[in-house]
């Protein structure tokens, strides 16, 4: 059970086109071998915009999307990673981006909000986006026990900060599962940096899922899913389009590598994360 699959999708506005193509690309994973399934950020929905994510949000533990992913998992006998889907927030109008973690019975063992809202404009394009008018930050780091070794989460935008990485560090992370939807500006410059940084800073392996490709609301997102081992080595991605990406997860490697490369052990600075 070691053997991991981040999906890649190019999602539009219909949920259950969405769920349609989930389901399809998740059994592509499942005949490949893996045991773990990563989804992209908002895979059941890629609306004309951001608030369009409140015309579909669901209850904590309800509704037809966490029903899907129970469904999947329990199906087919692996984990999965639920990219995203918009949460009710029960303080506000607003809805979390939650990530959530099923087991291979179905379950869900865990949830991540996304901490980090984007909220920026790219002056090379003229995009902009305000993430936090639409959902609200989430406060959590989140590292599970799974079988495939002890599982972070994170989101998107999460990736620019490596104090969420190093607090995941803290907490025993070994592999982080980032659901993604970068833009095609900003994947082109920074996307795959990000990611081989990340792991090699905290020597972990990253599954990044992303969005890749052109949505009916005219965005374009970057795609270029990526396994990347706890050395920086890309295993295998998927550049452009839907489809998916197989890597092995080597535990015994991995801590061969920290034993021997200690870089962990010779932090002397440490942050502090409220």
């Amino acid at each position: 059970m070691n053997l991991v699959a981040a999906i890649q999708m190019a999602s539009g506005p219909n949920v259950q086109a969405n769920l349609s193509e989930a389901e399809r690309l998740i059994g592509e994973a499942v005949k490949g071998g893996a045991g773990l399934v990563v989804l992209p950020e908002n895979f059941a929905l890629m609306g004309m915009s951001e608030g369009d994510q409140l015309k579909i949000r669901e209850d904590d533990g309800n509704g037809p999307i966490q029903e899907f992913l129970s469904a999947q998992a329990r199906l087919h006998g692996i984990w999965v990673v639920g990219g995203t889907l918009p949460v009710r927030d029960p303080e506000s109008e607003k809805v979390s981006a939650a990530c959530m973690l099923f087991n291979d019975q179905g379950e869900r063992v865990a949830r991540y909000d996304k901490i980090h809202l984007f909220d920026v404009k790219l002056e090379e394009s003229g995009e902009s986006y305000n993430e936090s008018a639409t959902f609200r930050h989430g406060e959590n780091i989140v590292v599970a026990d799974t079988p495939f070794g002890k599982l972070g989460l994170a989101v998107c935008y999460d990736l620019r900060f490596p104090e969420l990485f190093r607090g995941m560090l803290d907490r025993g992370v070994e592999i982080v599962a980032l659901p993604s939807a970068f833009t095609a500006i900003t994947g082109k410059a920074h996307w795959e940096s990000l990611i081989r940084a990340r792991a090699i800073e905290n020597l972990i392996y990253v599954v990044a899922a992303a969005q890749g490709g052109y949505h009916v609301s005219g965005r374009e997102t970057h795609g270029d899913s990526m396994i990347v081992d706890p050395w920086g080595t890309v295993l295998q991605r998927l550049p452009r389009g839907a489809g998916v990406v197989l890597g092995k997860i080597d535990l015994e490697r991995l801590h061969n590598t920290r034993r021997s490369f200690p870089t962990i052990a010779h932090r002397r600075l440490t942050c502090k994360i409220a």
